[in-house]
């Protein structure tokens, strides 16, 4: 009895250490976070989604993947957190190939949000929130802790929501539980899947505010995925244009708007005719 209780206690301090080793490679300082190197994706042979993408992200960026529905945005986002793996070339994580990393280690050391925000409706708001640093093993007042600040940081006061099931909220309410769900562990890489896309126009208007502000004081390395241009001029700091699962380029909103690039121009005209209609 004593050997195995041995054993488990040497067998969780390993697993400890790994996970400590795995936060301590995330968070180390590069200037690329994440990089594809001459990357095709195909399923079972048949057309390619992603052909030959190349792209660097930088550090403390966001980076937003433009592009119509089927341009291979979501693709191109799955295949870094390695729910998807390159049928060729390579995709590098903080230096490291995604195949090199433990796939559990590398999804906790990257926050997700996506549209439909995927909290477990069982959970409180509390519960869902604190998901990934009950999975890292934090104690229980780390936890708390940790719960408190990140609604507050979105919004949530702790005392008014912890105790609510996702269907006592808004779809505002819902997509900030979602945020702060990303955010609890501290990643220093943010996924974020067309977050606001379900929302009334208001209220994605004022998360997208909000989200804006919010980067300005965590520094995250943010890829955000979305087919609206004005979100993608108001948030990016840099615009890679998707099409037929290759990248046109990467822009700044200023290089965007002056590129003489086709593909880049046919979005600009459509966001110029919009306000040119509001100016009617």
């Amino acid at each position: 009895m004593k050997c195995r209780c041995l054993r488990a206690r040497v067998d969780s301090g390993i697993s400890a250490g790994k996970r400590a080793a795995g936060r301590q490679i995330m968070n180390d300082r590069y200037d690329i976070a994440i990089e594809f190197d001459h990357v095709h994706y195909a399923v079972n042979g048949s057309r390619a989604l992603i052909s030959d993408l190349n792209l660097a992200i930088h550090s403390g960026e966001i980076l937003i993947l433009l592009g119509r529905s089927g341009s291979g945005k979501s693709t191109t986002l799955k295949l870094m957190n390695r729910l998807l793996s390159p049928t060729q070339g390579e995709v590098r994580v903080i230096g490291r190939a995604t195949d090199q990393w433990d796939p559990i280690q590398l999804r906790r050391g990257m926050g997700y949000a996506v549209q439909e925000v995927g909290l477990f409706p069982h959970y409180t708001v509390e519960e869902n929130v604190a998901l990934i640093p009950k999975a890292e093993g934090w104690d229980r007042s780390h936890i708390e802790g940790r719960v408190k600040e990140m609604l507050l940081l979105v919004g949530l006061p702790y005392e008014q929501f912890a105790r609510r099931y996702p269907h006592e909220l808004s779809g505002g309410q819902r997509q900030r539980v979602g945020l702060a769900r990303a955010l609890a562990a501290n990643p220093p890489i943010l996924l974020m899947d067309e977050p606001f896309g379900a929302l009334d126009p208001l209220t994605r208007a004022e998360l997208q505010r909000e989200f804006k502000l919010l980067q300005k004081r965590l520094g995250k390395t943010v890829v955000f995925v979305t087919h609206d241009v004005t979100e993608a001029l108001l948030l990016g700091d840099r615009i890679a244009l998707m099409e037929s699962g290759a990248s046109v380029g990467a822009f700044t909103p200023e290089e965007f708007l002056r590129s003489p690039n086709e593909h880049v121009k046919a979005y600009v005209e459509i966001c110029r005719s919009s306000f040119r209609l509001l100016n009617e």
